[in-house]
């Protein structure tokens, strides 16, 4: 591997990549703030960096996925759509501000997220309070009810990110939200783009506030190459909220779905000496809710609050496609117990070196055993 030649704390990663810290700096001219369509490239020619253990990187595009894959290897991967989760609203003293719907939640209830409106996207916001009423498009309304908090998350005072709340449309929610709602936009991305862009060619079921993106790369194309040679692709659904969590707050709970062909095709793979590879770490967080203690997968549906990091290492997958992961991101801690810290520093030190794009319109990472 190529190290960086220019060590300063601003342009490396710590090879110990320490569990819990995950620190490093992202420069501005990596994140991906277009899709790659917009940079004259297919959607399958990001590029891909593939890596297995600490010692071994090898550079690609992603269409040349077929060549790091093998017959009997399994892709499993989420068929959760994407919404357009985000809509513009008035607070009851006329104020602006931006709902964006995380996770439709039982009783009809959402977990809501309330952003202040900004030039290029929008901003945390704090300023709701329960039993406010939020005035949406087309005689819609939002009532706030509660923060939302789980043991692990319980809001600090008045800084309440996500509230349980309750909407009211004149259209069935799904209706409405594609008559009046937007994809999430964050400050890195320099304008909107269409919901299309936002989905992944397995996208079948509604669900997601934010695409599980590592299938974004996947064309019909490149599936047709992958099952001609020999690989196999089996679906599941987890339903994604927004990914905007703040500093050290692990992942809430998510709505997943494993049918029960998919487990027996995961146990069938493993029994046989194939890879399971995960596409997302969506996938990884619905498998391992799924798992029991000798690495058998089962069939099954629920809300999963599994989070993945030091103390749990990953029993059901083999290997992982995945985007590039912010500084401090939880998803990070899932990768270092995939991977481990040494093959994770040094694969996030190439990508720094080789100018590797991040986000959901970014460059896709392979970690194999």
């Amino acid at each position: 591997m190529t190290p960086l030649l220019n060590t300063a704390a601003e342009n490396r990663v710590d090879l110990e990549f320490a569990l819990g810290s995950s620190d490093f700096v992202l420069p501005a001219e990596l994140e991906a703030s277009e899709p790659p369509e917009a940079r004259g490239l297919a959607r399958d020619q990001v590029r891909l960096l593939v890596t297995a253990g600490a010692e071994k990187a090898e550079h690609a595009v992603f269409r040349q996925l077929p060549d790091f894959l093998q017959a009997g290897d399994l892709l499993v991967i989420n068929t959760s759509a994407t919404l357009p989760a985000a809509l513009t609203g008035q607070r009851e003293d006329g104020s602006a501000v931006e709902v964006h719907l995380s996770t439709r939640l039982p009783a009809g209830m959402w977990s809501a997220e309330l952003r202040q409106p900004a030039v290029r996207a929008s901003r945390a916001f704090y300023g709701g309070r329960a039993g406010e009423v939020i005035g949406l498009p087309g005689g819609g309304q939002l009532k706030l009810y509660a923060p939302y908090s789980e043991d692990r998350r319980v809001p600090k005072g008045d800084r309440v990110r996500l509230w349980v709340a309750r909407l009211a449309a004149p259209l069935p929610w799904a209706d409405y939200l594609h008559a009046h709602g937007f994809p999430i936009r964050y400050e890195y991305m320099e304008q909107s783009w269409p919901l299309a862009y936002y989905q992944t060619a397995f996208a079948v079921e509604p669900g997601s506030a934010e695409m599980p993106s590592a299938g974004r790369p996947f064309t019909p194309e490149l599936i047709t190459r992958l099952v001609a040679n020999g690989v196999q692709i089996a679906p599941l659904v987890l339903h994604t909220g927004v990914a905007s969590l703040e500093e050290g707050e692990p992942p809430y709970a998510e709505y997943y779905r494993v049918p029960e062909p998919t487990a027996q095709q995961i146990n069938h793979v493993r029994a046989t000496g194939g890879r399971v590879v995960a596409v997302g770490t969506t996938v990884v967080r619905a498998v391992e809710s799924v798992v029991d203690d000798r690495g058998r997968i089962r069939g099954g549906e629920g809300w999963t609050r599994l989070v993945i990091g030091e103390g749990h290492r990953p029993r059901a997958i083999d290997g992982l496609l995945t985007g590039f992961h912010e500084p401090r991101a939880s998803h990070l801690q899932m990768l270092q117990a995939l991977a481990g810290n040494e093959h994770l520093g040094r694969a996030y030190e190439e990508a720094l070196a080789a100018g590797y794009l991040w986000h959901e319109f970014g460059d896709i990472h392979l970690i194999l055993p």
